[in-house]
């Protein structure tokens, strides 16, 4: 089928966003190094408690963000992909602030506008997400009270679930080679990106966590990541981009709980963070927040990772906080009500088209009617329960 020239002339946009943004990466910046942790750890074993010590790339996205403010121009906001590409380069626009402003508190503002806050409610509801959060953490607590909670009955090495994963991998992903690697270097115990999965170095990881990191790193960030790379016209439906987390994280979470690859312990972790962003945000440091994960049943190691989230690009004496972690909850929530939308509209070829790409549920719907010419292609990649 043909493509209009007005497409065409978005497709060109759409090129063009994609060369302006390529490089900017959000968490891979604000990451911390292993050494961070290292040092904090020994000295809090010792009882030596002081902050760490996290230093920042400067940038200057001045000439990126004029280039961005020239596309929005271009494009007609009641245009679906008009209206969806200034939504994209506005979100990078916030996140080239963020990015300049990290280690100080200006980065706050940015963090709020791309992700959120922990007192905002969730869609569709009157219910805050620490709210919501609270609701889970005490859900937890109160199984864990009464023994109800099953410990994993094996771990298995970061090599060994290396293994494991790609062999499941090589079998998914028959026309694209996703890798899975050990880093030495990695804090977080596991990250993903279109291509690659890498696993913490020198760590036990439980059957529970295997079928996590296949059902929502690989089977819904690479997956989406991948297809999007493979659309003819809209490549942003590659990107990573900032205004995307809450329906990806929020899917990612749906895989791991319809099937069956989520645990209680997860669970309250996500809640946890939730929490912890609120405390920072009302003037907790990190090592407040650090001793209230540690406090919630954390480990030492795992305090330490789900702190550095709350304070990645944050000052570390609080009163500001890098706040994706709030996304979580309600994008389940809101990918929830929109799986039992389709199922109730009977529109069950919408589920499959909201893993195109890494879009929106606000863009599902908006790009429905681009499949039938073309301009937009369906998924080549599922996940075996969709």
């Amino acid at each position: 089928m043909s493509i209009s020239p007005e497409l065409l002339r978005y497709a060109a946009i759409d090129a063009e966003l994609v060369a302006l943004v390529k490089d900017v990466k959000m968490l891979s910046v604000l990451s911390w190094p292993a050494q961070t942790q290292t040092v904090f750890l020994d000295n809090w074993r010792k009882n030596k408690i002081k902050l760490p010590e996290v230093n920042y790339r400067k940038f200057d996205y001045s000439e990126k963000r004029y280039a961005l403010e020239q596309l929005i121009v271009k494009c007609d906001v009641e245009h679906p992909i008009g209206d969806y590409l200034i939504r994209t380069a506005q979100s990078y626009l916030y996140a080239t602030r963020l990015l300049e402003s990290a280690g100080t508190e200006a980065m706050g503002a940015y963090s709020v506008q791309l992700y959120g806050k922990p007192g905002d409610t969730i869609s569709g509801s009157q219910v805050k997400n620490t709210e919501a959060a609270r609701h889970f953490i005490l859900s937890a607590r109160e199984i864990m009270q009464d023994g109800r909670l099953a410990e994993p009955d094996y771990c298995l090495s970061a090599e060994t679930m290396q293994k494991e994963m790609q062999v499941e991998l090589d079998k998914f992903f028959v026309n694209h080679k996703v890798t899975v690697t050990v880093d030495p270097e990695l804090v977080a115990k596991a990250a993903a990106g279109p291509t690659k999965i890498r696993l913490r170095a020198a760590t036990s990881f439980t059957e529970y966590d295997r079928m996590q990191l296949l059902e929502h790193e690989a089977y819904v960030h690479s997956l989406t990541a991948l297809n999007g790379r493979e659309q003819p016209y809209l490549k942003s439906l590659g990107l990573n981009s900032p205004r995307i987390t809450a329906t990806q994280e929020g899917l990612a979470v749906f895989a791991e709980l319809v099937t069956g690859s989520i645990d209680l312990g997860r669970m309250n972790r996500i809640s946890q963070r939730i929490i912890g962003i609120d405390m920072a945000m009302k003037g907790a440091d990190f090592i407040d927040v650090f001793r209230f994960f540690m406090d919630e049943g954390q480990s030492d190691s795992e305090a330490f990772t789900s702190a550095m989230r709350v304070f990645r690009g944050a000052p570390l004496t609080g009163g500001v906080a890098f706040t994706k972690d709030t996304v979580y909850l309600h994008g389940l929530l809101s990918v929830h009500t929109f799986f039992r939308w389709v199922f109730k509209q009977n529109k069950l070829v919408m589920s499959r088209h909201l893993f195109a790409g890494k879009m929106t549920l606000h863009d599902v719907l908006s790009f429905e009617p681009f499949y039938e010419s073309g301009f937009i292609s369906e998924p080549q990649y599922l996940p075996r329960w969709a």
